[in-house]
């Protein structure tokens, strides 16, 4: 009898084999027909050679685009396999698109991600790698930011500052949006319903195990930055307010601070008037407390303000954001 063969049945392994785990690319886009091009030229050997790790696809995110964005999206996404495109009604805000994203992303996987590649496409590869030995959250920290401006470099590292000094979870520093996160994060993310949001500070309140790597910005690859210091203001001051209540705190302290110092003097006034008699008010003095006092008022109103102002948004209960089609990618259906 000759030696036993045994005989592998390969259709039957494939067919059994594990699929690729995937991962969804969310790119909001507002105007940006100048570098559409270019992110996907960038992009497209990243995808092939992390192909044996996950299968990757794309989401943009078209944020009311008013130049050729949405026409140059649709037009490679005939030619590429793996994008799509979701069209919000209006320009809604980076952070509304993000948020659109994250709803509408299929992926086990998520990784938002600018057009500009400010954001490498590359460290990617790395984010994967970290997911699929076991992290829920992989933050890509900047390393460098030869693109930012000295102002904008020292702002941010003073937004970083003052955010971790007042909030009650700490957001970490020099990580942006460009992150991976897991399907349960999403999911975690997707169920916290502010309207006034900074998703870097509701993913950092979600928890769940977090990695990091290290990367350079660079500038961007083409375009301008629709962030001007005005709407990068608005962000911090979103970001502040909404995640935590110390401003309003710290005012009771004021408060608390200025009764202890205006009954001490008021004693003090009572007693001087009891033994050296009534003396001629000064017109100074008098003019400087009602400036201090008044000043500080209206900023104590200005910092209520801002809090009224977000919960009228909360109660309100409109929709973030509004959409106006959806294109979705055969592979990105599968």
């Amino acid at each position: 009898m000759g030696p036993k063969v045994i005989q592998f049945d390969t259709e039957r392994r494939e067919a059994t084999a594990p699929a690729l785990r995937r991962v969804t690319l969310i790119v909001p886009v507002y105007n940006e027909e100048a570098s559409i091009a270019l992110f996907l030229a960038r992009l497209s050997p990243v995808i092939e050679e992390a192909s044996p790790l996950a299968r990757i696809d794309i989401l943009f995110v078209n944020d009311g685009s008013r130049d050729r964005t949405e026409r140059l999206i649709l037009a490679e996404a005939e030619r590429r396999p793996g994008i799509s495109l979701l069209n919000l009604s209006r320009n809604f805000g980076k952070e509304a698109a993000l948020t659109a994203g994250l709803h509408h992303a299929a992926g086990d996987a998520v990784i938002p991600l600018d057009v500009d590649l400010q954001d490498p496409p590359e460290v990617i590869l790395l984010m994967i790698r970290r997911w699929l030995d076991g992290a829920k959250i992989v933050n890509a920290r900047r390393n460098r930011r030869d693109g930012d401006s000295w102002l904008k470099s020292r702002s941010a590292g003073a937004f970083y500052r003052l955010f971790n000094a007042m909030a009650e979870r700490p957001i970490p520093r020099d990580v942006g949006d460009f992150r991976l996160m897991d399907r349960e994060v999403v999911q975690a993310i997707r169920q916290l319903g502010e309207r006034s949001r900074c998703n870097k500070a509701l993913f950092s309140w979600v928890g769940f195990e977090t990695e990091e790597v290290l990367y350079d910005r660079p500038a961007r690859a083409a375009g301008e930055t629709q962030w001007s210091y005005w709407k990068l203001a608005k962000l911090a001051l979103d970001a502040i307010f909404s995640s935590t209540t110390v401003p309003l705190r710290i005012w009771t302290y004021v408060g608390m601070l200025m009764a202890l110092v205006s009954l001490v003097y008021s004693l003090a006034l009572f007693v001087r008037t009891l033994v050296f008699g009534i003396d001629v008010p000064g017109y100074a003095s008098t003019v400087i407390l009602i400036l201090v006092f008044g000043g500080m008022n209206m900023f104590a109103l200005g910092i209520i303000g801002e809090y009224v102002g977000r919960i009228y948004t909360e109660v309100r209960q409109r929709p973030l954001y509004v959409v106006r089609s959806h294109h979705i990618a055969e592979s990105a259906e599968a």
